[in-house]
């Protein structure tokens, strides 16, 4: 896939402008606070109808306006076109979705449709930062992979906040429990998929890390809250979504007192953890978070934002990279390193930002240089 064309009508800074992208994509050059990432965002927003920085919708609203439209036409297979627009609306706190001029029924119905992949140097906080940045990660990537995940995912939600509020209103015990069948199915099948995503692809991360580094060895681990209980000990989550089921039942029932108690549902899928480890001389593997040095926190983030770019190549599509000044704080190495795996992939099209024109590496002299300055760019 490759993004063609990209309308934007006040969205951030951007104004109103039409963009024709080149079919290898762009070098998008200008100072700080021009626009740069803005533009990355635009574009990202087409495939996830979020923002990669974890903005609201509103907040992506043009000041003194009330809306927003972006319109993506996205070339298939060199032959055919798909267009995309969505938009959010302030005051009605509303979004639409169409594709090809029909609105989908559904806005998850718009996920997915460019296979992009964005590196920032912000990535760093999903090593540096609490589990949620990382369950939001691989319910991004799971999601994006298909609409099967964000039925049961929002399925499992509905049933969560249902339960957590009959908790946080002292509701008898039976109107609690009415939720458990429902939280413990939806919660076996996301915990299942997570698995089944991380199991998939932790070879590959601990591969891009070395080669990132050069020497050192990240790894990369899935541990669900349901497996934490005594219970757990012996049993498999691997045997499948009935094994799931009954180690959640059970600790939904040992954490009865202790979640009326607090109010809310203190076990399940929304408690997992995605965890980035490196190895120690005596065996014992340590977490990236509290004892890996600042390069190897950078080197886990790059390695899991190359292996979200292999699963949707090997699934999808090549992906459409958007490199946000990625690699502003990675030592000459690491960065040298990085683009060469670039390199290396089946490349798609790219779309990087960069303060200088001399920053702009990746793919050398080939990529067409457009300039920046207070959100317009110029080809």
């Amino acid at each position: 896939m490759a993004l063609r064309e990209l309308g934007l009508r006040h969205f951030r800074n951007l104004g109103t402008q039409k963009l024709r992208f080149p079919p290898e994509g762009v070098a998008v050059v200008g100072e700080n606070a021009q626009g740069k990432t803005n533009l990355l965002e635009a574009v990202y927003y087409l495939e996830s109808l979020r923002s990669f920085r974890g903005a609201g919708d509103s907040e992506l609203v043009a000041f003194e306006e009330s809306t927003f439209h972006l319109r993506g036409l996205v070339e298939v297979d060199g032959e055919r076109t798909t267009t995309v627009r969505t938009g959010f609306d302030r005051a009605r706190r509303r979004k639409k979705v169409s594709v090809d001029g029909k609105e989908t029924e559904r806005t998850v119905d718009g996920l997915g449709l460019l296979g992009a992949v964005v590196f920032s140097p912000s990535d760093v906080n999903l090593v540096n930062g609490g589990p949620r940045l990382r369950r939001r990660f691989l319910d991004m990537a799971l999601s994006l992979d298909g609409n099967e995940y964000v039925g049961t995912l929002s399925r499992y939600r509905r049933a969560l906040a249902n339960r957590n509020a009959a908790l946080r209103a002292a509701a008898r015990p039976r109107a609690v429990e009415a939720w458990d069948d429902g939280l413990v199915f939806e919660g076996a099948r996301v915990t299942q998929m997570r698995r089944a995503w991380v199991a998939d692809w932790s070879d590959a991360f601990s591969d891009y890390a070395t080669a990132i580094s050069g020497r050192d060895s990240v790894h990369l681990a899935y541990r669900p809250d349901v497996g934490r209980g005594p219970k757990a000990r012996g049993r498999d989550l691997a045997d499948g979504e009935d094994a799931i089921r009954v180690l959640f039942a059970d600790r939904l029932r040992a954490c009865r007192d202790e979640d009326r108690r607090r109010g809310s549902t203190t076990v399940g899928p929304h408690r997992d953890e995605l965890l980035f480890t490196i190895p120690t001389r005596h065996g014992r593997p340590l977490p990236a978070r509290s004892y890996g040095s600042g390069g190897q926190r950078r080197t886990a983030a790059l390695a899991l934002r190359l292996t979200e770019a292999a699963a949707i190549r090997k699934r999808r599509c090549d992906p459409l990279l958007l490199l946000d000044d990625a690699f502003a704080e990675l030592d000459e190495e690491r960065s040298r390193r990085v683009m060469e795996l670039l390199a290396e992939e089946r490349g798609g099209q790219v779309i990087l930002t960069a303060p200088k024109a001399s920053d702009a590496r990746l793919r050398g002299p080939t990529l067409e240089r457009w300039h920046i300055r207070d959100g317009v760019i110029e080809a």
